[in-house]
Parts: C-alpha cells; structure tokens; sequence
C-alpha cells in the first residue's frame, strides 16, 4: 500500500499546481502597487508565525514523552494549554483593541519564545507554564495579527474586496506551505541531523524572533475602542452586547465553533482511525499530504472570493456539508468493509477510503479558513474585533478540553459521528446567517452607540 500515499499525494499535488498555474484574469482581483507591498509584507510575518507554530507541532508530545511523562501527564498539559487559552488567552487577547494590534503581536511573538525556551526543561512545572504561555500565544495568532490586518487595511484605503486576496494567500502560505516545510525541517533537525527533539523549539524561537524584529521595524499601530475610561469588564460587556444584539455576528461565533471544535477533534482522531490494529502508517507523510489538501482548498476558495456575484454566505453551506459527510466515512467504512483483526501490518482498503476522505475534509478546512475570515471582516465591529474573536474561542476550548479528558470514554466511531452532526448544524447556520444578512442590509450594530448607552447605564446606577 506504500505506493497508495505517493499516489494521493502526487495526485493532490498536480491539481494544486494546475489550480495556481491555470488562473485567469477572472480568477484574480486586479490589485494596486502599494497594496502588493502591504500584502506580501503581511504574508512574511504570518508566515514566520505560523513556521513558529507548526515547527512545535510534530515534536510536542515525542519530546513530553521523552523526558518519561506517561499519557495522563502529558494530557493534563494539553488541557492546560487550552485552558489557557480559553482564560488568560481571552484576557490578553482582548486587551489588543484596548493596548494595540501591533503590541499584542509582538506580545505573541515573546510568550511564545518563551514558551519554546521551557521545552529544556524535564520538570513537570515548568512545563506547565510553557503550556500556559503557549495557550495566551494560541489566542494572540488567531485573533491579533487578524485584526490588525483588517484595521490597517481599512485606514490606508484599500478596496474591501483586496482583503479576501490576503486572507486566501495568508492560508495557502501559512496553513499549507508553509506547514509542509515546517514538519520537514523539523523533522531533519530532530531526527536526519540527530540535534534531538528540542530542535524543533529553538528554530521555532528564531522564526518568531525575526518575525517579531519586521513587526517592530515596519508595523504602524492601530487600535479597536478609542475609548480611554473603559476598563476589561465594561470592555467584555460591550462585546457580549454586540454578539447578543447583532444576530449575525451569533451566528457566526456559532458556525466558528463548531467547525473548529470538529477539526481540533479531528486532530485527535485520524491516526487511531487510520491505523485501528496499530498498523504502520507514515505519520508525516500524511500530515503532509493534508496540509496539501488545504492549500488545495485555499486555491479553490481564492477563486471562488475572486467572483463578486457568488457570496461567502452561500458557498459555505456546501463546504459544511460536504465536511459532514467525510467525517461520516468511519461510521460507513466499518458497516460496508469488514474490519481487519491482523495486528500491524499496512494501511487496510478501508482506512484507504478514509484517507481519501479524510483528505477532501482538509480541503474543506482550506476553504473555511480565508471564507471565515472574510465573513468576520465584513460582520464583526472593528472597535471590538479582537476581544469578540477570543468570545468566539471559549466555546472552542472548553469542547476540546472536554473531548481531551473524555477521548477514551467513547468509541471512536461516536466521536465521528458527534462531528458530523456539528458540522451539519453549521450548514443550518450558515443558511440561516444568508437569509439574515440579505434582509438586514445595514451594517453591523454601532458599538460607539452601545458603549454611549452602557455609560448612560452606569452614570444612571451611580
């Protein structure tokens, strides 16, 4: 079966290079000069951000292992890691809009070198605090440079449809390239140079130092709230006011977290539902040929952005659904194809079909990525988009805790089945969120106005 991965791989591979190389002028955005250099500035640091994080990745739990932690220790730091980020991540996160998009980066680039400088440490705690550094830093990535993005994209005057340019070339780089390089090169330092699985760690220290050095050297600042007496509470009022007053804005946390709440499960899932029998399967060769499979689904969504006429809003209902049938593929590979009772050996003819399944689910998290982003730029208050996006994230981490804590308590084919519903609801969701936003044409609900109100509200209580 060996030659089944370089097959789907090759395969995969061949369809993203004819999808990159075969786009037409109706397939792109004509853009301005000055915004090339904005954008490809933007894609540099994201892209040494995300090296930062996926050259982390392949190592974390080899290397926890390493130092003797058995299974239940080495669980324990993962949930602190998302607790963390569903926390102290929230707080710090939010105070983006308050303090500035440019320093929360920077602060994301310095908690998480120092969460890379804890991996030298065998003791248990200091490698809890590197999970709970490395849990603020979670929150920061997907929050801050977003926003910042967003801000200064508006206030040097560029189109609003440029944004979706960035955003699908941010996922292609950052999500799929970028991810593939990442692994292969950590796992050359680690394994192929034998400088041992700290490696990894160190490099990812360098790349975030020198993403944070272009940061401070060529980032202006920019902020959300302008307000100067609004303390963090009043600020996570203000938000929940907003989410609970725009119907659309709901929604969308909704769709949000449901779809990454099934991915991050995902992660947990695919290799005991590729290898049921301990089979061997090459672990990073699939990670791999996933990552390709996201950057196949950034190609597609960067074409599907570049048409004014097709909405985010209406594709995105397929891609939820079509992501809820493949992970429905465990389920129905074990009624129609016989499990395998052989311990080891190769991939099965079932799992084979998962694979492939598996592969068109990582093409859909391609699409979702840029489409989300795009759909939180259009609906989500710019005052406070950085402290509504960490809002969006506590559902998120507290299901992955909950399914962390609880993944041997169910059969895996449950654990699929949970997802695909989930999936299927943000389909619903997402239907929902069209109807609402065709019949409410006016723009997202006035922060400056609820906060004015929520001032009145207190003057009053005083």
């Amino acid at each position: 079966m060996d030659a089944f991965y370089y097959l789907v791989f090759g395969g995969l591979a061949a369809v993203v290079a004819v999808m990159e190389l075969s786009k037409t002028s109706r397939d792109r955005v004509a853009t301005s000069s000055s915004f090339n250099a904005f954008k490809n500035n933007y894609l540099l640091v994201y892209s040494l951000m995300m090296a930062g994080d996926w050259l982390q990745g392949p190592y974390v739990y080899y290397l926890y292992s390493q130092y003797g932690f058995d299974k239940g220790d080495i669980g324990r730091l993962f949930i602190a890691g998302f607790g963390s980020s569903m926390l102290f991540g929230t707080i710090v996160g939010s105070l983006a809009d308050k303090q500035g998009r440019k320093r929360a980066c920077v602060t994301y680039c310095i908690t998480y070198i120092l969460s890379c400088i804890t991996k030298h440490s065998p003791e248990y705690k200091v490698l809890m605090v590197g999970r709970i550094l490395g849990g603020i830093s979670t929150s920061l990535l997907f929050s801050a440079f977003e926003s910042w993005l967003v801000a200064e994209h508006n206030k040097r005057g560029f189109d609003p449809q440029w944004l979706s340019v960035t955003f699908a070339k941010a996922i292609f780089l950052g999500n799929g390239l970028i991810a593939i390089v990442s692994g292969l090169f950590a796992n050359l330092l680690a394994d192929n140079l034998g400088f041992g699985p700290v490696a990894p760690f160190d490099a990812a220290a360098c790349c975030l130092a020198i993403g944070m050095a272009i940061i401070l050297s060529s980032w202006s600042e920019n902020y959300g709230d302008p307000s100067d007496s609004k303390d963090l509470i009043t600020q996570f009022k203000g938000a929940a006011a907003v989410i609970a007053s725009d119907e659309k804005i709901a929604l969308l946390g909704a769709i949000q977290s449901l779809f990454e709440g099934s991915m991050y499960t995902f992660v947990f899932l695919w290799t005991p539902a590729l290898s049921p029998n301990d089979e061997d399967i090459p672990h990073g060769f699939i990670f791999a040929t996933f990552m390709l499979s996201s950057m196949l689904g950034s190609s597609i969504a960067s074409r599907l952005m570049a048409r004014g006429t097709l909405k985010v809003e209406s594709y995105m209902q397929l891609v939820f659904a079509i992501s809820a049938f493949t992970l429905l593929l465990p389920i129905i590979s074990n009624f129609l194809v016989a499990p395998s009772a052989v311990k080891g050996g190769s991939i099965s003819f079932g799992s084979c079909i998962q694979l492939l399944g598996f592969c068109v689910f990582e093409a859909c998290v391609g699409i979702f990525w840029p489409s989300i982003m795009k759909m939180r730029s259009q609906y989500i208050p710019e005052e406070a988009r950085s402290t509504i996006m960490n809002f969006f994230r506590i559902p998120l981490n507290i299901f992955v805790c909950i399914i962390l804590y609880n993944v041997n308590a169910f059969p895996i084919t449950i654990m699929f089945g949970m997802c695909s519903i989930f999936l299927f609801m943000a389909s619903v969701l997402q239907r929902r969120l069209m109807v609402v936003a065709e019949s409410h044409k006016s723009k997202p609900q006035d922060w400056t106005g609820l906060r004015e109100r929520d001032d009145e509200t207190e003057s009053l209580n005083i």
